[in-house]
């Protein structure tokens, strides 16, 4: 085998070894951008999640769904003024 012939082996062989390297670098790239999706769409329902969890925390409590529920569950109800008794100091 002469020089030229094993620099045309040495040179065919690099060759599919960058090709085998594209084509996995491609499939990564591919794969990296499967998982890019599913992790934007989870984060996408969990601000969703976020956004209801906040608009539910503000309408317990406001103070008039918590009136509410004390009068409607607990039976609570404001005292007469006959039962209030203020302390001056």
């Amino acid at each position: 085998m002469n020089a030229r012939t094993l620099f045309l082996i040495i040179v065919l062989i690099l060759d599919v070894a960058s090709a085998l390297g594209v084509v996995y670098a491609r499939h990564q790239s591919r794969h990296l951008a499967v998982d890019l999706g599913t992790l934007e769409s989870e984060r996408d329902e969990a601000m969703a999640e976020w956004s209801r969890l906040q608009l539910e925390q503000a309408w317990l409590a406001d103070a008039g769904q918590i009136e509410a529920k004390a009068r409607r569950e607990l039976g609570m109800r404001p005292p007469e003024s006959t039962q209030i008794l203020v302390v001056r100091p």
